[in-house]
């Protein structure tokens, strides 16, 4: 009886409290008030240099950083020369856009970023991310030692595939029943976020931690969700961009076989990566790293700091039809332009300059280009709009491809020269009259720029850059 009393009292209590709950609703919460961010340093490491400084200047001087792959490159030292000649020649793509490495000027160095015992747990990719953010703070003077500023420092660093060199690696030793043998270091060198944590540990940055994985929009979406942490103000400075290490055995020949790269050209490199041209016939893999620092405007202002350009405009959009190729009416990269220029809320005629994601694909090529000239209607066909593609100098960086590009971008900004389109010798019949890329860097007043980058699965995003405020 005394059981029975209890529980009917407990529901009582229930009732009531339901109804107290039901009837009174929590506030709104507190408004957020979006805030300007600008950027303020910027790191690279790309095929054609080690540095901003560098690449810049081989890219606008129309220097290509693309060559022909050799058996080292295919990082399959646990193999049998054997077993490393006869996949060498299975390849059917025999060129690569790989980051020069050295302890000259210019080349990246591997004893410094990767070789010492302390860097055990570090693959290439995420050495890449390393150089890349130690040249963008550097750039943007930021490197705090207080707690409160460290704790306002977030990283959004992503990659699109990681270390695929170490699960062959770790594949080996299965073969091998040598699986003991296994370094226990495997995961940390194959997770992507690990490019962010390093970055973060280094540094003793608190604040957000994050990586995008969207393929090759990887680095333009790092960017932007960047860009919307500080607006939101999860955080005062946020070190974000791209990197990608992809230049082994498994991974030439898994897009190899999608028949994604170029293969017309092995025995000249330099031409293979041809975007808008008639001739192209696939992508040039790449690697490297695109590091930018990310700040709110006040914040930058007080402490004084260089200022390259503002962050206006973030577009996302899926295409929502297969799982490489785009549609063929461009739904996808217009939806994700368009974005970005009614966040910005400037207007398409405002546009001085569009960095392409074009690929050197025969399809992707001519869906952007019929986008773009959707987009930018009598701005394009005028030929008021600058509009190029960078890698026919640099190749694909895969999921580093579009903050390298963004970085590109803001230059075009900074120094007032929008880059060349490399190998466009016969320019695709879709570009008539004044809508045409650059056959050459072009010295010009760059007040916006967009950059585009779209990735496999259907993923867009563009990134619209203007001159500092």
């Amino acid at each position: 009886m005394r059981a029975l009393k209890a529980m009917a009292a407990s529901s009582g209590w229930r009732k009531l409290f339901t109804r107290r709950i039901s009837s009174s609703s929590f506030d709104p919460p507190p408004l957020v008030h979006s805030r300007r961010v600008v950027v303020t340093g910027m790191g690279l490491v790309t095929p054609l240099g080690c540095g901003v400084e560098t690449t810049w200047k081989r890219l606008v001087d129309g220097a290509c950083g693309i060559r022909g792959l050799t058996l080292e490159d295919l990082k399959m030292n646990g193999f049998d020369a054997e077993t490393q000649a006869h996949s060498f020649d299975q390849l059917t793509s025999k060129v690569a856009a790989i980051v020069p490495t050295g302890t000259n000027l210019g080349e990246f160095n591997e004893d410094l970023w990767l070789n010492s015992k302390e860097h055990r747990s570090i693959a290439r990719f995420i050495g890449y991310a390393l150089c890349a953010a130690d040249e963008a703070l550097r750039d943007a003077n930021w490197m705090p030692t207080e707690a409160e500023h460290k704790e306002r420092t977030g990283v959004s660093v992503g990659g699109g595939i990681g270390s695929i060199s170490d699960i062959l690696d770790a594949a080996q030793l299965i073969c091998e029943k040598r699986l003991r043998r296994l370094s226990p270091f495997f995961i940390p060198r194959i997770l992507i976020n690990m490019a962010a944590g390093h970055v973060s540990m280094k540094y003793g940055f608190q604040g957000p931690n994050h990586a995008a994985v969207t393929a090759c929009a990887t680095g333009a979406h790092s960017l932007g969700d960047a860009t919307r942490m500080i607006q939101f103000g999860d955080s005062d400075v946020m070190v974000a961009g791209g990197t990608e290490s992809s230049i082994d055995a498994l991974s030439i020949a898994g897009f190899c076989r999608s028949r994604a790269l170029s293969t017309k050209y092995n025995s000249s490199p330099e031409e293979a990566s041809r975007p808008f041209d008639c001739g192209r016939d696939g992508f040039v893999i790449g690697e490297g790293s695109g590091i930018l620092v990310l700040e709110e405007l006040e914040h930058a202002k007080n402490r004084g700091a260089k200022i390259y350009a503002e962050v206006r405009g973030y577009g996302m959009s899926g295409d929502a039809y297969h799982i490489t190729q785009p549609h063929t009416d461009g739904r996808g990269a217009i939806l994700a332009m368009t974005s970005a220029l009614r966040q910005s809320g400037l207007h398409p005629h405002q546009v001085d300059y569009v960095n392409a994601h074009a690929t050197s694909t025969p399809l992707g090529d001519s869906i952007e280009a019929n986008a773009i000239r959707n987009v930018f209607s009598e701005h394009a066909t005028s030929g008021s709009l600058a509009l190029s593609s960078t890698k026919g100098a640099i190749g694909h960086l895969l999921g580093a491809a579009g903050a390298v590009e963004a970085i590109f971008s803001i230059l075009a900004i900074h120094h007032g020269v929008a880059p060349l389109t490399l190998n466009l010798s016969k320019p695709d019949p879709l570009f008539i009259d004044a809508f045409m890329p650059l056959t050459a860097s072009k010295e010009m007043n760059i007040r916006a720029a967009l950059s585009n980058s779209f990735g496999f699965g259907g993923t867009n995003a563009s990134l619209l850059f203007t001159s500092p405020p």
